[in-house]
């Protein structure tokens, strides 16, 4: 740990990252922001030729779209029909034009409040993922993404928001089924479109019922989604088991720091490549505010299991925050944080030099996320869509789920952050996040403290103090469970016999006490005569 004058230019530091963070926000505000399109507009989009909509009527509601008296079709409302809730515990409402021929000619979003399409998917991605209906008919089915499938329509998903995707997919494609099935729509001249029977995909070989298909009396949609990911969540929960292993043997663990290191190092990249870039499982405090919020307002389980990655990694922590605390998900399983980490070890290793700040501003800098989250906090309670718009301070979406692809500001501001972070280990997790600021709270709550410390430690020993780099250790000696990452290296000196000063006076007494021991056993040399020829002993 290395003390530098720059200390003295955090202030400058601090406004440097104030501004990028700043235009993040600002630039967020001319993302898409889906609010209460005209229906008559949009309907005439989706029929050209229509010069007149009537009102939404019927069972399901749908509005007759006319040209003089001949009838075109319908649009409709998903959120009046088929009203999946997303992330933010809503539906997403969008509306689609369905002509006589049980085609679809138009879908376009008219409100929704998930924070993912607000700042993570752009106008264009959007666009683009629902005018891919366009033709799509009530009797296909759909499948978003991968390799194209006999019998299955494919459409491209959209990066970054894959569940979101599959709520529009499942919400569009049932509305459309019910009010073709209600209007009896023929499709190309065959008559009408037969009722289709509710049944249990898993019940039928090859998926042969298409997965957007929610009948009264088939599986709800998580447990599609569920089945779908399935795969992904046994790697997870394999990997959860190892982590616990991993900290309920950490004394033996810790004995062994050659086998320590790569233990870590192989499970930072782990958290980092598949957590992150390919599940997109980076949790996030708009989770946490969108929870409570369901639990304020209306909650349901239905909106929290859609993302079974998600889902499992937010139980997990629950459970570790109750017996570890915080740190086990900020040092283990933050794909953000393991990139930081990564990329701090690699500095270490390439000679880069390593500047920390004093004890003094590092408490005053620690505040700052505690300020952040109570911010986010309370623009929650007005508008999810406005704190997604200020949770850019996270640069989680862009570095992790967004995989970087994004507008400059956004990838300056969190390639910043990383560049920071090579010479000041984990800078952001320590000083700006609002999520570790959020699970610091409950910290204090956890039932053990599975960190070992000595009387001496702090009483005058300030060895781990000093060579803590995330500075979670007090100089009296106690560990702050508030910035505490769980990294064990305090673990490690705790039982190393040459680092620990109060191991090594034991182990130097011993050394001199085994010393002494060996030279009493050992027997005196006889004399040689040799040495002294003119000596008769005989005499």
């Amino acid at each position: 740990m290395v003390n530098h004058p720059v200390n003295m230019l955090y202030p400058a530091l601090l406004r440097a990252l104030a501004w990028l963070f700043v235009s993040a926000v600002l630039a967020s505000v001319f993302v898409h922001t889906a609010s209460a399109a005209p229906v008559d507009g949009l309907a005439r989009q989706f029929f050209p030729q229509a010069d007149r909509v009537d009102d939404f009527a019927g069972e399901p509601l749908a509005a007759p779209v006319y040209e003089g008296e001949r009838l075109l079709g319908y649009v409709l409302r998903t959120s009046d029909i088929a009203p999946v809730p997303a992330y933010s515990g809503k539906p997403i409402t969008l509306l689609v034009g369905l002509d006589l021929e049980g085609s679809i000619t138009g879908v376009d979003i008219v409100q929704h409040s998930e924070p993912i399409l607000v700042v993570g998917i752009s106008e264009r991605d959007l666009q683009y993922f629902v005018h891919q209906y366009h033709g799509v008919r009530t009797d296909q089915r759909v499948k978003l993404g991968g390799s194209k499938r006999e019998g299955y329509v494919t459409i491209d998903g959209l990066s970054g928001a894959t569940i979101t995707a599959m709520v529009m997919n499942a919400t569009i494609m049932q509305s459309v089924q019910k009010v073709a099935e209600s209007r009896g729509i023929t499709l190309r001249g065959e008559g009408p479109l037969p009722a289709r029977q509710a049944t249990s995909p898993s019940a039928q070989p090859d998926q042969a019922a298409p997965f957007w298909w929610l009948g009264e009396t088939s599986e709800p949609f998580w447990a599609v989604v569920w089945r779908e990911r399935m795969w992904q969540v046994a790697v997870l929960s394999v990997a959860l088991t190892i982590l616990v292993w991993i900290l309920l043997f950490q004394d033996w663990l810790t004995r062994r720091p050659r086998l320590l290191r790569y233990v870590r190092n192989g499970y930072l990249l782990f958290t980092l490549v598949f957590v992150g870039w390919y599940s997109l499982a980076q949790l996030s405090i708009i989770h946490v505010l969108t929870f409570v919020n369901a639990v304020v307002h209306e909650f349901t389980w239905q909106a929290f299991l859609i993302d079974p990655m998600i889902f499992v990694l937010w139980s997990f922590v629950a459970l570790t925050l109750l017996l570890w605390g915080r740190g086990v998900y900020c040092g283990w399983l933050c794909p953000f944080g393991a990139l930081q980490e990564l990329l701090h070890k690699a500095a270490r290793r390439l000679k880069i030099p390593e500047y920390d700040f004093s004890a003094l501003v590092h408490e005053r800098l620690t505040a700052l996320k505690y300020v952040i989250f109570v911010g986010l906090f309370g623009l929650s309670l007005q508008s999810i869509g406005y704190t997604a718009k200020a949770a850019e301070v996270e640069p989680f979406k862009t570095a992790i789920v967004m995989h970087f692809n994004r507008d400059g500001v956004f990838v300056a501001y969190a390639l910043g952050l990383l560049v920071i972070a090579v010479f000041n280990r984990k800078f952001f997790c320590k000083y700006l996040c609002p999520l570790g600021a959020a699970l610091a709270i409950p910290a204090p709550l956890r039932i053990f403290d599975w960190l070992r410390r000595r009387k001496e430690c702090g009483r005058p020993c300030q060895i781990c103090a000093m060579q803590c780099e995330v500075q979670a250790i007090r100089p009296t000696g106690e560990i702050n469970p508030n910035e505490c990452h769980y990294c064990l290296d305090c673990q490690v000196t705790y039982w190393d016999d040459h680092r620990c000063p109060p191991l090594s006076e034991k182990r130097i007494r011993r050394e001199k006490s085994k010393a002494v021991l060996a030279r009493m056993q050992t027997p005196p040399p006889e004399p040689d005569s040799r040495k002294n020829p003119g000596l008769d002993l005989n005499q």
